[in-house]
């Protein structure tokens, strides 16, 4: 069988690609959101002085990174309405954002456990002895120089993501993948439609690498400033960070 460049063309050039590309792209930003939440929220309490805290993140990391994706999205769907008797009964979309983000949570808590340790100890003990709460030791300094270290594996995570958004076609998601199964189904044209599917993730995958290389160059300064002048606006303190060590 020869490659029909007719059809390709046309099927590139259609919009029955731009309703599914949609739906791939905002999955993937809706469970990037629920995976950098979760991941935060893990990250955290992984660094946590309570051994329970950091005994069920660890759990959560174990199962969740253990399990194939596709189990996780099966299971949210099929297995969870089965489990509650049909009492919670999520529809593909929501099953399928819902699975993919709790996964990337697990991939998440990683990172950001590893960018807040990357952060110097001295650095919180300075910004501790100059007064400043827990909190504003979190934000002020360990958060902007751990950022450095998180934005580079986070920019992969996006793109992967999109990637692996393509695994909800089994539960009846039209994502991009999908919708090339569906026309391939009827004409039969299977190179040709892959062809235009490949195009498609690579054009957005080739967006989204753009857009994190321009992340990481503004994140990878040698140098942050961070100042918080205080409730009483009377004295401003000022941190120069450079690199992540004193």
């Amino acid at each position: 069988m020869r490659f029909d460049a007719g059809a390709f063309w046309h099927l590139l050039f259609s919009d029955a690609f731009l309703g599914p590309a949609w739906i791939t792209v905002w999955v993937t930003f809706a469970a990037m959101a629920i995976g950098i939440v979760l991941g935060l929220i893990g990250g955290l309490g992984a660094s946590s002085s309570l051994g329970p805290v950091r005994w069920a993140v660890r759990t959560y990391v174990a199962v969740f990174r253990g399990l194939p994706a596709l189990v996780q999205i099966v299971f949210w769907y099929d297995a969870l309405a089965e489990l509650t008797g049909n009492w919670i009964n999520l529809p593909p979309l929501a099953a399928g954002v819902l699975a993919l983000g709790v996964n990337e949570g697990a991939y998440m808590t990683e990172i950001v456990r590893a960018g807040l340790s990357a952060v110097h100890p001295g650095q919180r003990e300075a910004a501790r002895t100059l007064g400043l709460s827990r909190w504003q030791v979190q934000r002020l300094v360990v958060i902007p120089q751990a950022l450095r270290v998180i934005v580079p594996p986070t920019g992969n995570q996006v793109i992967g993501m999109l990637k692996t958004t393509s695994l909800l076609f089994t539960i009846g998601v039209q994502e991009i993948f999908a919708t090339g199964t569906n026309t391939y189904s009827v004409d039969f044209k299977y190179f040709e439609v892959l062809s235009v599917v490949s195009i498609w993730y690579l054009m957005l995958t080739g967006a989204l690498t753009l857009v994190q290389r321009r992340l990481e160059r503004h994140f990878g300064r040698s140098s942050w400033t961070v100042t918080d002048g205080g409730r009483r606006g009377t004295l401003a303190r000022m941190f120069t960070f450079q690199g992540t060590t004193t």
